[in-house]
């Protein structure tokens, strides 16, 4: 063919026009776009191509069963306590079950890689685990006879597949200065919403020695997808900060046997003090930390044993302070939502142990009393604290127990303690001082005095109110 023919170059633009159709339709995104393009054919004849391509395609999201499959390398690693925070440490972590042999490596933290050849080795014990989304293996190890205020470094494996080392330091097995995080409800949505408010919580308390979890971690009990969402969204903070969880109503459930109960994952998962009542064991516990008498409560079963448990481990507390969690509040910030057999049982308790401080959730909404308790108004020396983390939100209800109050606002609370002063900080996501306040130690049998610190040019994050809808007449 003669190129140069009027023809030929109608067939070369036409071949070239066809050739860049290919061409652009191969490297273009999946997403709808438009594409101004010039050719130049045989001819110096020009071609301004406009062209649209609207692709369609089916949600691609991992499911669930691919995201959160088990593998040889060890997940979901965390640390708790299930004996003294100064000579102990609890280990537990999540492989698939083509692991046969689990174990842990330990040794005392030294600046430099040289402590690998002195790390022991400790045989981890392993149950093999049914969830809503297969077959998996938990493993658990206690490492025991630690030198107490000492950092360790540590890993978790196989022998040939390990966790990378990680830190994590033993209590003073005195009283001295001490800092935690509390968190409430983390719930719904927990690796898209709940990441960023843990996640700041250990940004602003990086020294905290240990997270409370005050129930409702997650949603659905049996759902192996939202653990393995609580899990993500900590990441490796779980690894190196021995958590404190006590469990909500969202961690009872209906199992395959279909009776209602603690769900099936948090004893394979946690590792925790079985030295509360009997039936209630890894979820009703109590642990003393550098002065500090750290005791979780499980508020949805047997509550009239607990109190009976609790006055005989406070009757003897050489602790100078007591510290209380569990789920469902005191005083509750909704109406409708008052536990008051539950505050009929174990109030009584705390008032007469003068407990400093109870940690809770549940009404996804935050409330925090002064050390007037409101509806009886006894002064037991106690402050009351209901907290929520996740991003589900409730109303709230204005009463005369609360001296700070808010709504669709996420919180973490940061809470120190040295010597006769408690110092507590509530932040929100975005790391704002929302309360504050000091408590103060006085003489035995005398009660707590409190200093506020609410930050005066931060108003309470409440919802407009809403307009009084009028009855016909």
């Amino acid at each position: 063919m003669d190129l140069q023919t009027p023809l030929a170059a109608k067939f070369l633009a036409f071949t070239g026009f066809s050739f860049a159709i290919l061409h652009l339709s191969a490297i273009l995104s999946k997403e709808s776009m438009t594409i101004s393009t010039t050719l130049r054919a045989t001819g110096g004849i020009t071609f301004a191509v406009l062209l649209g391509v609207a692709y369609s395609q089916k949600d691609a999201a991992i499911a669930p069963a691919e995201l959160h499959r088990p593998s040889a390398q060890p997940d979901r690693i965390i640390l708790t306590w299930a004996s003294d925070p100064a000579n102990s440490q609890a280990v537990t972590w999540r492989t698939s079950t083509s692991v046969e042999k689990a174990v842990a490596q330990i040794a005392e933290a030294e600046d430099g890689p040289l402590f690998k050849p002195k790390a022991r080795t400790v045989a981890a014990t392993t149950e093999e685990f049914q969830s809503s989304l297969g077959v998996a293996k938990y493993h658990s190890v206690r490492f025991e006879s630690l030198k107490p205020a000492t950092k360790y470094v540590y890993r978790v494996g196989d022998g040939f597949n390990f966790s990378e080392w990680s830190h994590f330091q033993t209590a003073s097995d005195k009283p001295a200065p001490l800092e935690f995080i509390y968190l409430g409800d983390a719930q719904n949505d927990l690796f898209e919403m709940w990441s960023r408010v843990i996640r700041a919580s250990f940004a602003d308390a990086p020294k905290a020695r240990f997270i409370v979890h005050a129930g409702d971690l997650i949603n659905n009990a049996e759902r192996d997808d939202q653990w393995g969402e609580w899990f993500r969204a900590a990441g490796w903070i779980n690894q190196s900060v021995p958590s404190i969880p006590t469990p909500g109503n969202h961690e009872y459930g209906a199992p395959p046997n279909g009776v209602r109960g603690l769900n099936r994952h948090w004893r394979p998962q946690f590792t925790l003090p079985e030295n509360g009542v009997k039936g209630a064991e890894e979820t009703n516990y109590s642990l003393d930390i550098q002065g500090v008498r750290m005791v979780s409560l499980n508020s949805n079963v047997m509550q009239k044993e607990q109190a009976e448990w609790l006055d005989k481990l406070l009757t003897n507390n050489p602790n100078r302070w007591t510290v209380v969690t569990f789920h469902h509040p005191i005083f509750s910030t909704a109406k409708g939502r008052d536990n008051k057999d539950l505050r009929e049982i174990w109030k009584p308790v705390f008032d007469k142990h003068r407990v400093d401080l109870v940690l809770t959730g549940h009404d996804h909404s935050y409330g925090r009393s002064n050390l007037v308790t409101g509806l009886t108004k006894k002064e037991g020396g106690t402050v009351y604290v209901v907290s929520v983390s996740g991003p589900k939100m409730y109303n709230v209800t204005k009463a005369e127990w609360m001296s700070r109050k808010a709504e669709d606002t996420q919180l973490y609370q940061i809470i120190r303690i040295d010597g006769s002063r408690l110092t507590y900080e509530a932040r929100t996501a975005r790391g704002d001082l929302y309360d504050a306040f000091d408590l103060l130690k006085q003489r035995p049998g005398k009660q707590n005095k409190i200093v506020e610190r609410v930050p005066s040019a931060k108003p309470e994050n409440l919802r407009p109110p809403q307009p009084e809808v009028k009855k016909a007449a």
